[in-house]
């Protein structure tokens, strides 16, 4: 079967870990599109090079991630295929990007720190290293499911307030516009892939070994003062990216 391939063996991750990843991006690919369904547990072991243990346990993980469910009598379902697509532009909004791809949608505030800017943040904000900034870790759901986990850093001079506003408007567009700034744009965006972490895991009710798409992001206003610093954590699974011009 083409996209699968044995296991590695003593690299410190678990065997049904490094299954489960290969199973999951297989589906993303659409190799079992025509079918709709996992291989056989047989032939899953047999291509891998591992027992159905392993196997089994690689597509439990699946299972309570939502992406596959075992049907009595038929075999592994394919549960979700398709994924959100989230354009990425030179306006970039996750409620317009996401559009009628989902029947609701909710941003919540996980947490609002007012701190002094590293010197990661101070670089992408055009701020000194020890200046102030406020911190927000928010969670954005399509039809109840989490999709993405952000941490963004606004300059808190300009933007002292957000975290309310953000919390009464559930987006960051609308909180903006309550504090005097009516259009931004983006600037940069850089994506990169890595598994996600403890609490990403939990907060975006993956399981372990789960990948997320993580896009560092900076937006302006429309004198090219930097506004927002953020870093994003998509599940891979749930969401793919369409560069705009």
């Amino acid at each position: 079967m083409a996209g699968l391939k044995q296991v590695q063996r003593q690299t410190g991750v678990a065997l049904w870990r490094q299954i489960a990843d290969r199973i999951r991006e297989t589906i993303g690919n659409g190799t079992y599109d025509e079918t709709g369904m996992v291989p056989p547990e047989t032939v899953l072991a047999l291509q891998f090079g591992v027992n159905r243990h392993t196997v089994r346990s690689a597509l439990a993980a699946l299972a309570q991630e939502g992406i596959v469910r075992a049907v009595q009598g038929r075999g592994t379902l394919i549960e979700r295929k398709e994924r959100l697509n989230f354009p990425i532009t030179r306006r970039t909004r996750f409620t317009s990007g996401i559009g009628d791809q989902a029947r609701e949608m909710r941003s919540l505030l996980l947490d609002e720190v007012q701190e002094e800017a590293s010197a990661e943040v101070a670089r992408w904000l055009g701020l000194k290293q020890g200046e102030q900034v406020i911190r927000l870790e928010t969670l954005r759901q399509a039809d109840k499911r989490p999709v993405s986990k952000a941490t963004s850093w606004f300059p808190a001079a300009r933007f002292a307030g957000i975290g309310e506003a953000y919390r009464k408007r559930e987006s960051i567009t609308k909180a903006f516009a309550d504090l005097g700034l009516s259009d931004y744009v983006r600037a940069t965006t850089e994506v990169t892939a890595a598994h996600a972490n403890t609490a990403d895991l939990a907060d975006l009710e993956l399981t372990p070994g789960a990948i997320l798409l993580i896009a560092k992001a900076m937006n302006t206003d429309l004198d090219g003062l930097p506004v927002q610093y953020s870093i994003s954590r998509f599940a891979a699974d749930r969401v793919q990216f369409t560069i705009e011009n």
